[in-house]
C-alpha cells in the first residue's frame, strides 16, 4: 500500500493486536538495505514455522492465529485466495480443523478473531488482502492488520482501523468497505458449525474427466493457418513441416476439452503450487544435507544462494506437469528452469481453433501472451534482452514468440544462436557482433547445461570448493556457462530455480506438506507405501521423460524410457498414470507468468510417458454441463 508523510520506517513497531500480537510498518519504500540486504531476510519465521513475507497482511494474519489458537492457514499465491480454504493446520498435533468462509452480508456474523478478506482489483490490485476481526459490534466492526497504513497505533489501542455496518431485518450483516474500488469478500471463522457458510460440496467426479472431441472436416488441412510473415510461426511452420499442431497427420481435426471446473482447479493447483515449492527450496537452501541430494556443483552454492537472496521474483515463465483424472488433480514435477510447449498452448492451438472453426468452449491459453508481456514489463530490465538458444528448430521457434513478448514488453530484443556470435571486448563485457553488451540474457538452454560444463572444468583442475568465475580474454569467444554465470548478466530463469526444477524437491515437498492433495507420496528411498501403491522412479536431474522407469503394484515394470541421464541419482514417486483419452495418455501442462497461473495445454503420447517426442493438441474449456453425465 502507499506510504505517507507519517508513515514509520519499514519494520518498526505500530502497535499490538490482541493476544500481544505485534504489528509492524510495512512500507517497503523505506526498508533498510542493510537490515533487508536480500530476499531471504524478508520471510518471516516464528518457532521454526513460515509465517509469510514481512510485513504483509498474510504473514501477520497467520502469525496472529498461531500466537492466540496454535494452528495455521495453508501457504496460498494471494491473500484472496484465503477464501478457498475449508481448514487450518493445528500446529502441536499436526489435525486438521474446520474453516467456513461467509459471504459479505451473511446471517452468520463475524466472530473475534474471524478474517476478514478482500477480493483483488483496486486498492488491493492483484493479491486482496486479509485482517483479523478483534471487535464485533452492531454498526461497526473494528480490524488489526498489515500493509495498509503505516502510522503508529494510538497508545493503548488494540485495533488500527474501524469500517462500519449494517445488520438488516432478517440478520444479514454487511461490512461496507472503505475504499470505493475495492470489494469485501467476506470473513473465515473456524468452527464446525456450517449454518450460512459457504457451501463447500463434494467434488463432481465426472467435472476431472478429459474428454476428447473431433470437429467436422471441410478441407480445413488443405490451407494455411498460420501466418508465415511472422517469424516466430514462420520457425513453427518450418518445423512442423506444415500448418499443423500435431505431427499424426489422422488427428489435425483432434482436439481435447476440460471443464470449467477441472480449469478452475488447474489454476487454483498452480498457484497454490508455486508457493510451495518456493517455500521448499527456501528450506532446502537452509538445510545443507538435504542441499547436497540435488548433486550441484560446490563451486556455484554460493552463486545459488545469492540468486534467491536477490531474485527471488524474477521468474518469467515456467511450467507445471499434471495428471488430471477422477480422483484427482496430481503434480508430476515443475519446470521452472527452461519450460516449453507455451508457444504451441499460448499461440498455435488458438489460431488453429480459430481455423478449424471449433466453437466448443474457449482456447486454454488465450492470455498467456499477455501475461508474458506483463511478466517482461515487471522484470528490472532496462535495455536489450539478448536471447541465447541452441541451433535446434524447435529452441529457435520458441525464442522467437519470446521475442515477441519482449518487444510487445517495450523492449528491444536480439535472438543469439550459438555462441560464436558473442565474444569478450577489452574490459571484459561479452559483446555481440554488433558491439551491443550482454546485460540482459533469456535462455533455451537450461541451467544444468552449464553446469556440465563447470563440473568437467572442475574435475580437470581439481577444483571442488573454490567459487567459479568466469575466465576471460579479449576477443575471445566466451562458453555458455562464462555468459550463464557473469557477474554483470542478469539471466532468466534466475540460477535458483535449478532448486524447484530439480526432482529431489519432491521428497522434500512430501515431508514439508504431507498428504497434500496436489502432492504424489515421494521419496529419496524406496519404502512399503511406495511399493504397495506402484512407483515411478525418475533421475533428480533429466529431459524430455529420459530415464523414468513406472511400476506397478506387483513389482513388475510397465514402461521405461532410456537416455543420457543414467548415472544421476534417482527418487522414488507414487505411481499416478494419466488418463487414456481416445487412444493417447494425456497429460495437462499449465503456465505461469511472474510465478502466477497464465494458461494451461495437453501433451499426448501413446506410450504412458510424455518425452520429447511427444504431440501437443489443443485444449479447450468447457461449461461443465457438457461433462455431467445426463440420467
Amino acid at each position: 500500500m502507499k506510504s505517507s508523510a507519517s508513515a514509520r520506517t519499514f519494520g518498526e513497531l505500530l502497535g499490538y493486536a490482541p493476544g500481544n500480537v505485534a504489528v509492524y510498518s510495512s512500507d517497503y519504500d523505506s526498508a533498510d538495505e542493510h537490515t533487508y540486504p536480500n530476499r531471504s531476510a524478508y520471510r518471516s519465521y516464528l518457532d521454526g514455522i513460515y509465517m509469510g513475507y514481512k510485513w504483509q497482511c498474510v504473514e501477520f494474519a497467520r502469525r496472529w492465529m498461531y500466537v492466540n489458537y496454535g494452528y495455521i492457514f495453508d501457504d496460498i499465491a494471494m491473500a484472496y485466495d484465503i477464501f478457498e480454504l475449508r481448514s487450518v493446520r493445528e500446529v502441536s498435533s499436526q489435525t486438521r480443523l474446520p474453516l467456513q468462509a461467509y459471504r459479505n452480508g451473511a446471517k452468520q456474523h463475524p466472530t473475534v478473531g474471524s478474517l476478514l478478506i478482500w477480493e483483488e482489483g483496486g486498492e488491493f490490485e492483484e493479491t486482496g488482502h486479509v485482517a483479523i476481526v478483534v471487535e464485533v459490534h452492531p454498526d461497526k466492526i473494528r480490524l488489526a492488520e498489515q500493509n495498509v497504513a503505516h502510522q503508529t497505533w494510538p497508545e493503548g489501542q488494540n485495533w488500527c482501523r474501524e469500517l462500519k455496518a449494517k445488520i438488516t431485518q432478517d440478520g444479514d450483516y454487511w461490512i461496507e468497505c472503505s475504499y470505493s474500488d475495492a470489494t469485501i469478500l467476506g470473513w473465515m471463522t473456524q468452527t464446525a458449525d456450517s449454518q450460512y457458510a459457504e457451501p463447500t460440496p463434494a467434488l463432481n467426479n465426472d467435472l476431472l474427466v478429459i474428454n476428447a472431441a473431433t470437429v467436422a472436416d471441410t478441407g480445413q488441412v488443405n490451407k494455411s493457418w498460420l501466418n508465415i510473415a511472422n517469424d516466430d510461426e514462420a520457425a513453427y511452420v518450418d518445423m512442423m513441416q506444415g500448418h499443423k499442431l500435431t505431427s499424426n497427420n489422422a488427428d489435425q481435426h483432434r482436439y481435447f476439452t476440460i471443464s470449467h471446473t477441472a480449469q478452475h482447479t488447474l489454476e487454483h493447483a498452480t498457484n497454490e503450487l508455486h508457493g510451495l515449492f518456493m517455500h521448499a527450496t527456501d528450506y532446502v537452501l537452509q538445510h545443507p544435507e538435504l542441499l547436497q541430494k540435488f548433486n550441484l556443483p560446490e563451486v556455484v552454492l554460493t552463486k545459488i544462494r545469492q540468486s534467491w537472496d536477490n531474485r527471488l521474483n524474477q521468474l518469467i515463465t515456467s511450467r507445471f506437469d499434471f495428471a488430471l483424472t477422477p480422483a484427482g488433480l496430481k503434480v508430476y514435477e515443475y519446470n521452472c528452469d527452461s519450460a516449453s510447449c507455451y508457444m504451441e498452448s499460448g499461440k498455435v492451438q488458438g489460431k488453429w481453433a480459430k481455423h478449424f472453426g471449433v466453437k466448443h468452449g474457449y482456447d486454454a491459453g488465450q492470455t498467456l501472451f499477455k501475461d508474458l508481456v506483463k511478466a517482461w514489463r515487471k522484470s528490472e530490465v532496462t535495455g536489450i534482452v539478448h536471447i541465447l538458444q541452441d541451433d535446434d528448430a524447435e529452441e529457435h521457434y520458441h525464442a522467437l514468440f519470446m521475442k515477441h513478448a519482449i518487444e510487445a514488453a517495450g523492449f528491444e530484443c536480439k535472438v543469439i544462436i550459438g555462441l560464436q556470435q558473442l565474444s569478450w571486448d577489452a574490459s571484459g563485457n561479452i559483446i555481440d557482433a554488433a558491439g551491443d553488451t550482454l546485460n540482459y540474457v533469456w535462455k533455451t538452454w537450461s541451467w544444468e547445461t552449464a553446469l556440465d560444463q563447470i563440473r568437467q572444468e572442475c574435475e580437470a583442475e581439481q577444483r571442488q570448493s573454490a567459487s567459479f568465475e568466469p575466465q576471460w580474454q579479449a576477443g575471445a569467444t566466451p562458453r555458455l556457462v562464462d555468459v550463464l554465470l557473469r557477474k554483470n548478466i542478469m539471466v532468466f530463469e534466475p540460477l535458483w530455480t535449478l532448486i524447484p526444477s530439480n526432482k529431489a524437491i519432491l521428497p522434500v515437498l512430501w515431508s514439508l506438506f504431507p498428504n497434500h492433495k496436489f502432492l504424489l507420496h515421494s521419496a529419496f528411498e524406496l519404502n512399503d507405501e511406495l511399493i504397495q501403491s506402484g512407483y515411478v522412479v525418475k533421475p533428480i536431474v533429466g529431459r524430455c521423460g529420459a530415464n523414468i522407469q513406472l511400476i506397478d503394484q506387483q513389482q513388475q515394470l510397465i514402461e521405461k524410457t532410456s537416455g543420457h541421464f543414467a548415472s544421476q541419482d534417482q527418487i522414488y514417486q507414487q505411481l499416478f498414470a494419466l488418463p487414456k483419452v481416445a487412444d493417447y495418455f494425456v497429460q495437462i501442462c499449465s503456465f505461469t507468468a511472474a510465478g502466477k497461473y497464465a494458461g494451461a495445454g495437453v501433451r499426448v503420447d501413446k506410450s504412458m510417458i510424455i518425452n520429447g517426442h511427444s504431440d501437443c493438441m489443443a485444449l479447450r474449456i468447457s461449461d461443465d454441463s457438457h461433462f455431467i453425465a445426463k440420467e
